[in-house]
């Protein structure tokens, strides 16, 4: 919400310099995030009139003028401006004005002609980009007055950046109420009286779409002079607000914004046909809007129409067809409470952010509407003419917002401020803010008025309490707690755990959004349905992400882009997939993920430079498993998956039961992703793997451990893992490690074979084992290793 200073206290003025007011609002919740000039420097630029003008006798598109500028004789100035003519009130650079740009008016001449000046245009004096010609002021503007006196131009602009909730406060009038309260000094609020109704002409309203739309009022004038020019203080004060000066209704209409924070809309009413409509849209339902595009409509955007077609999107963009043009002569204006929730994220859809619908968005005042009609109306019957009908409303009072009843309980308020509050200062403090309140000994009973929607509960009572009381006095105090320790069952894994894990093998902590690219979670999930915002932040964030991995992939291409050659993410966080059955219809899985590219470290005189395979990633998965206590219960099984490279790819069971995949990212997707080079990424369920076997300690073995080596020879295609299991399940007697040590393919063993070392230890633990009992044992190995895997003892 942008404003002048000198606007603001037309309305309050309080003792307050520019830096104390801003301080000020910023304490008090509405964060002051600019305070910028209204105009840039200049010096020495007078209010002048043109009062000879002829033709330069050397120059076709220059004149020669004699200009009044309060001095004893006029001024002679050249001018190429083609709007120059006698008569004219212009602003005018004096010889010795410095410009903006450091830009020095000394004398000149011509071709030929003697200049002592300069006529300026706004953008010549840095007040706007229009450069059509030189400033036409009004005729009433007074001669030799300094033109920053004359436009109040020692001026700033103010730049509020409101929260959501305070769309109380998109309108000069709500500021003002805050500065009032702030330094409990009244308000001045222009008065708006009634208009004059000069006719009966009027408009039918028929609210269709009652629950959207539960007020709508509609007023004729006729007779209205659109080609009227706006007034400067009118248009001054929309430019110092950061909005453009297009005719006299539209700048209105927009005044009346800025004043109130109500939106309004005028249509040609000669334009229209039959009885206003206020109704859902059509399905497919064309618009065409005033900045010439045409949008299909869904039949969830309510419109403004008439018995032939769709006139506006309402609460967002006026339609071209019933446009109010310099022609125009009859006008419909609208003021109208639109439900927020029959807004929000319509003008996103289809790439619009209009102040009307900010404001919309958030919630007007309901009460509002006819003083906003009423204040529109007489503005454009002072600057336009016209005369005015009757205001036609049409209303659904069960839907209309109605007032909140909220109890603030005293010690409440103690409790979460920390101190006590006189119960008078409280109650001074919630009248000063609009609100109606009956106090009690234990309570106060507050009636919150229209304009403040976002107070709801107790709790918003009590911060508008401290915000308006000062949060700066409210002394610090250390908090008084009581600690107790909270149950933690030792066997669970938190998510944590996992993730300090692999911080420690060289990870980093990533945390994404949960909104992801539609287009990049289709390459990688082309089967899985996917749940779609429908107000997204942004298109490439409108999807809820079903696996972590798009994120990950998101932040490993920054990265990449930005020369960083060894990459290694984790994250913990929740995917969501659309399951009819779940809550809400979607399915929320906690899941593990990590994602590897690049260099496994970085350049280093005692290491040799290696990039990052499938077993780094597979390695890093199964430390996770180990964690468990129970990695005997994984197992990696190739499959493939949609998303990784089919020779690279791994599904993790557990107990036959799939809780993640571990792989290469495919090969055609990397392009499409942005990714360079080889890319390994894993996800795990959390919960399948958040309960650990716990240790159970037992006496060490003081006897010796006999160790036994076996080469054997099997086919390559063989899995080691499945050879580990398998001798772990033979169940030989005093067998505590099983290690591979040693893997060799090349000659003295067949192609399509190679050789396996294997080491078995055995150990005792009462005894030492005797020779017998560790040759049964290794027999009993060889021969299963025969048996199942055809596999035989190396030479």
């Amino acid at each position: 919400m942008k404003f002048s200073e000198k606007w603001l206290r037309s309305w309050v003025n309080p003792a307050l310099d520019q830096v104390e007011l801003a301080e000020q609002l910023s304490m008090a919740g509405l964060e002051v995030d600019d305070v910028t000039p209204v105009a840039e420097a200049f010096s020495s630029v007078v209010v002048g009139e043109v009062t000879k003008c002829w033709q330069h006798p050397d120059a076709d598109k220059l004149q020669v003028t004699e200009v009044d500028v309060g001095a004893d004789e006029p001024t002679t100035i050249v001018c190429g401006a083609p709007n120059c003519r006698q008569g004219l009130k212009v602003a005018v650079a004096t010889v010795g004005a410095v410009l903006p740009g450091d830009f020095k008016i000394k004398k000149a001449k011509l071709r030929g002609q003697p200049s002592h000046g300069m006529l300026c245009s706004n953008s010549e004096l840095g007040l706007t980009d229009d450069h059509d010609g030189i400033v036409e002021l009004p005729s009433d503007a007074p001669v030799g007055m300094d033109y920053r006196d004359y436009l109040e131009l020692n001026d700033v602009t103010f730049d509020v950046d409101l929260t959501p909730n305070r769309a109380d406060c998109l309108g000069l009038r709500g500021i003002a109420r805050e500065v009032g309260v702030l330094n409990r000094m009244a308000v001045n609020a222009p008065e708006v009286p009634a208009v004059t109704v000069a006719h009966q002409q009027h408009r039918d309203i028929e609210l269709i779409a009652e629950e959207a739309c539960p007020r709508y009022l509609g007023r004729v004038l006729t007779n209205v002079n659109v080609k009227a020019e706006t007034p400067l203080w009118l248009s001054e004060r929309l430019r110092r607000s950061g909005i453009r000066s297009i005719d006299p209704v539209v700048d209105i209409t927009n005044y009346v914004l800025l004043e109130l924070g109500h939106p309004m809309h005028a249509f040609d009413n000669d334009k229209l046909s039959g009885a206003v409509q206020v109704r859902m849209a059509k399905a497919e339902e064309k618009l065409t809007l005033l900045d010439g595009n045409e949008v299909t409509l869904q039949d969830d955007v309510l419109v403004i129409a008439d018995s032939e077609q769709a006139l506006a999107m309402a609460g967002v963009f006026g339609g071209e067809s019933s446009g109010v043009t310099t022609e125009s002569q009859n006008i419909f204006l609208e003021s109208a409470f639109f439900a927020p929730a029959a807004i929000a994220g319509r003008a996103r859809r289809f790439g619009l952010h209009t102040d009307a619908s900010h404001r919309y968005e958030r919630g007007v005042d309901p009460e509002l509407q006819r003083q906003a009609m009423e204040r529109a109306s007489q503005l454009i019957i002072d600057i336009c003419g016209g005369e005015a009908g009757p205001v036609i409303e049409a209303k659904a009072d069960r839907y209309l917002p109605q007032p909140q009843q909220v109890t603030l309980r005293k010690e409440r308020l103690a409790r979460v401020l920390g101190i006590r509050i006189d119960d008078a200062q409280v109650t001074e403090i919630l009248e000063r803010l609009g609100f109606d309140v009956v106090s009690d000994a234990d309570q106060w009973q507050v009636s919150v008025p229209t304009f403040r929607f976002d107070i709801a509960i107790e709790e918003d009572l009590i911060e508008e309490v401290a915000r308006i009381y000062g949060y700066h006095r409210i002394e610090a105090a250390a908090p008084a707690a009581q600690l107790r320790m909270v149950s933690r069952k030792e066997a669970h894994l938190s998510g944590s755990s996992f993730k300090n894990l692999l911080v420690d093998r060289g990870y980093q902590e990533a945390i994404t959004y949960s909104f992801v690219d539609p287009k990049h979670q289709a390459l990688l999930f082309a089967e899985s349905p996917t749940l779609n915002l429908p107000h997204p932040i942004s298109v490439d964030m409108s999807s809820m992400r079903v696996s972590l991995w798009p994120g990950l992939i998101g932040a490993v291409a920054h990265n990449q882009k930005r020369q960083q050659q060894s990459l290694a993410f984790c994250e913990t966080g929740l995917r969501f997939v659309p399951e009819r059955d779940a809550e809400n219809g979607v399915q929320q899985q906690a899941m593990l993920a990590g994602i590897r590219a690049g260099k496994v470290q970085l350049e280093h005189w005692d290491e040799t430079e290696r990039a990052v395979d499938f077993f780094d990633i597979k390695g890093d998965v199964e430390a996770v498993l180990a964690t468990t206590g129970e990695a005997e219960l994984y197992t990696f099984v190739a499959e493939a998956h949609p998303a990784l490279h089919p020779g690279q790819s791994a599904a993790i069971f557990k107990n036959g039961k799939c809780v993640g995949y571990a792989g290469a990212i495919h090969p055609q997707f990397e392009k499409k992703l942005g990714l360079n080079g080889r890319t390994f990424v894993f996800e795990l369920e959390l919960d399948a793997i958040a309960q650990r076997r716990l240790p159970a300690a037992k006496p060490i073995s003081r006897f010796p451990s006999i160790r036994r080596d076996l080469a054997i020879v099997v086919p390559t295609q063989l899995a080691v893992g499945e050879i580990i299991k398998a001798i772990e399940k033979v169940g030989v007697n005093h067998l505590v490690d099983l290690n591979l040590f040693d893997v060799y393919e090349g000659t003295g063993v067949a192609d399509g074979y190679r050789s396996l070392a294997l080491s078995l230890t055995l150990q005792h633990d009462d005894r030492t084992l005797e020779d017998q009992e560790i040759n049964t044992a290794v027999k009993a190995v060889v021969e299963m290793l025969t048996n199942e895997f055809g596999a035989t003892l190396r030479e």
